[in-house]
């Protein structure tokens, strides 16, 4: 195809190309290759960052953004350990995130592609959409159709990405919904806002129900605006930039007029997505300044809780976990300390660590669904790695982790719990003991 070049750009238009300066900034000295999940699974040099950095800065010199270069960029999860293996600094997540972007606008995919990604954004980042299809799906796995179709062998013949879809969903139970405001218990400390998520939100809502009462244990009132909608992090880790901005904008107007400060999430990333509002409204007028401040008061739950006195008692939890560093918390946020901190807080707890933690679990956003292959043997190896701590439950920060490694666990026969961080401190506080915990996962 032909692709109309501007001078100094090269291929890419001037809506916000990926910088030559931080292209500039790689010394090409490798230190990223081991720990990226594509550079391990394949080898291959051009899908390493090192690799993919070379293939922008041809293209800032006119190479044409054809098939194969943006396959290359396509393999690539965005999960960013590139990012604290690097010892130059190189700003991957801001150079990934612009040439993504550029793709969306400048390259044609096929129908079929162009098709599956218009079904997957006109679902996952609308809340109230997702409702409806956790309804869908609730009656799909109680009704005894999951077994027919299973029996049948009809998921054989469904495309590959409803197959990984059906595969991960993790299992329906009931769903309570969070109060606008929830008051804090004790002497009140201070008043946070909290993002209920959309994939968190619809498939995981004992995640915020149990965020919300470890807050209000600590003595905070919790306001969960009943406008809010998606972060826009799908969007923005999938080149999708004008979608992104829109979701952003208006998440920071409703936690604008909700009077809130400080914003608690749950969800690895969404926080990540958030925390990089500064450089996604970046020039725009009236946001700007905005995002940064909305930017630099999001909060990771364990990244809170690891920051103030708690004064709820920790009742004794004597459970083995393994703690899985989800890569939008570990890599992208830089938070990986916090969350042990928090879960030493709980007696009886004994963490494990996993061997080769830094390597992604293969779900990044919705790249399981886009790329199912990849994704399905990085969640093989997670679950393998996660099986030989012989740990007794899994913890992990993010919704899309823990439907993957659920489901990679699951098919190699060794499925075990997998619990929010916070789940465990909410378990710890209201003393529910183990086994009374470990039921309450699966009910």
């Amino acid at each position: 195809m032909t692709i109309s070049r501007t001078s100094g750009l090269g291929s890419f238009d001037r809506d916000h190309p990926p910088s030559r300066e931080l292209v500039d900034d790689c010394v090409h000295c490798g230190f990223c290759l081991s720990t990226c999940p594509t550079f391990v699974l394949w080898g291959e040099e051009m899908d390493s960052p090192r690799g993919r950095i070379y293939l922008m800065r041809a293209a800032l010199d006119g190479a044409p953004i054809n098939d194969a270069m943006v396959r290359h960029f396509d393999n690539c999860l965005g999960c960013m350990s590139c990012l604290t293996a690097c010892p130059s600094n190189v700003q991957y997540d801001q150079l990934i995130s612009a040439t993504r972007g550029q793709i969306e606008r400048k390259f044609k995919r096929s129908w079929q592609e162009r098709l599956k990604r218009e079904l997957v954004f006109a679902l996952f980042p609308y809340p109230r959409r997702l409702r409806v299809a956790r309804a869908f799906l609730r009656l799909y796995q109680r009704s005894g159709i999951q077994q027919m179709v299973g029996r049948l062998g009809l998921l054989n013949i469904a495309p590959p990405f409803l197959r990984t879809m059906e595969s991960i969903a993790p299992t329906i139970g009931e769903r309570q919904e969070i109060p606008g405001l929830s008051v804090a218990r004790g002497t009140k400390r201070g008043t946070v806002g909290l993002l209920t998520g959309c994939v968190q939100g619809a498939f995981f809502p004992r995640v915020n129900e149990a965020t919300v009462r470890v807050l209000t244990a600590e003595g905070f009132d919790v306001i969960a605006p009943k406008s809010q909608g998606c972060c826009g992090a799908l969007s923005a880790h999938s080149g999708r930039l004008k979608e992104a901005r829109g979701f952003a904008k208006r998440l920071i107007d409703t936690f604008e007029r909700a009077g809130v400060t400080t914003v608690i999430v749950n969800s690895a990333g969404c926080g990540s997505s958030m925390k990089e509002y500064t450089h996604l409204l970046a020039g725009d007028r009236r946001y700007q300044e905005r995002a940064e401040r909305f930017a630099n008061n999001t909060k990771d739950i364990a990244e809170f809780l690891a920051e103030i006195d708690p004064v709820a008692d920790r009742h004794p939890l004597p459970i083995e976990i393994a703690y899985h560093d989800a890569c939008h918390l570990g890599h992208a946020q830089r938070v990986k300390s916090q969350p042990r901190k928090v879960l030493s807080q709980v007696p009886g707890i004994d963490l494990k660590e996993i061997a080769d933690g830094e390597l992604c679990c293969g779900s990044a956003g919705v790249y399981n669904i886009f790329r199912p292959e990849p994704a399905r043997e990085l969640g093989q190896r997670k679950a393998d790695q996660v099986a030989l701590t012989g740990a007794d439950l899994l913890v992990a920060a993010n919704p899309g982790c823990t439907m993957q490694i659920a489901a990679a666990l699951e098919s190699r026969g060794t499925p075990i719990p997998v619990a929010h961080t916070v789940e465990l401190v909410d378990a710890s506080i209201r003393n529910l003991g183990v086994r009374e915990f470990l039921k309450s996962l699966v009910d």
